[in-house]
């Protein structure tokens, strides 16, 4: 009788994850550790080899670092958002703030400072594979919150001022919760769970910089929002439908 897998198991069975470093032995470590997994791991050990594996073998997944020599991980990140939108990981011995919002502001999905360990470093990949991963359908009526956003969650629609505009998957997700809560008050933690997973509760940042990244795309003037508002040490409250 075969053996029966575990839903984390079940979750990462056929997913293709490129890992991109110029040291042979943390490519060895990741790789080891990912395939015990069950993932299957291709691997690069610079930029160009990387863009170059992600148009063949179209990852599910990439994992990053960020010191390589001639071309570093943000202009691999930028040369690689030209034409994908493959979920991306950061792996750096740098952790400096700045260091993590130019990688989240690049399109990085997320950022994990060496050293790590193998758990940790699972654990983030399948948080960020859970949250890439298409939702289940919601309801096929539009949102309408006024004359300026219309919102079709089914149909993954972000109508702006009759522009369709478009969301990253955290994005999505995170004004997917913020508008089906509408009028309710939902902090940080409350919001890393649902988004991010409880894997980053202590990771209030996160919320704040997509916060923004939202406002820059839906509201008319993002320093005076009217439509994601802010309760300040508290956490975050969609403008109330039909208001």
């Amino acid at each position: 009788m075969s053996k029966k897998r575990t839903p984390s198991e079940a979750m990462s069975s056929c997913k293709t994850v490129l890992v991109v470093d110029d040291e042979p032995r943390m490519v060895e470590f990741i790789t080891m550790n990912l395939e015990l997994e069950g993932l299957r791991v291709v691997k690069a050990v610079s930029g160009y080899e990387a863009l170059e594996k992600a148009a063949r073998d179209m990852p599910d997944l990439v994992l990053l670092d960020i010191m390589m020599p001639d071309m570093d991980g943000f202009e691999t990140l930028e040369k690689l958002r030209d034409n994908s939108s493959v979920p991306v990981i950061f792996l750096s011995a740098k952790g400096e703030e700045f260091d993590r919002i130019h990688g989240l502001d690049l399109g990085a999905d997320d950022y994990i400072t060496k050293p790590f360990s193998p758990r940790e470093l699972v654990s983030r990949i399948r948080a960020v594979l859970r949250r890439t991963e298409p939702g289940a359908s919601t309801s096929g009526s539009e949102i309408v919150v006024d004359d300026e956003l219309h919102i079709n969650f089914d149909q993954r629609r972000v109508i702006v001022r009759g522009q369709e505009i478009r969301l990253r998957p955290t994005e999505y997700r995170l004004l997917y919760q913020l508008v089906t809560n509408a009028g309710k008050l939902l902090t940080h933690e409350t919001l890393l769970s649902r988004v991010w997973g409880t894997e980053y509760r202590d990771e209030d940042q996160y919320v704040r910089l997509y916060i923004t990244y939202l406002r820059q795309k839906i509201e008319k003037d993002p320093k005076n929002p009217r439509y994601i508002l802010s309760e300040r040490g508290l956490g975050y409250r969609f403008k109330e439908l039909g208001s």
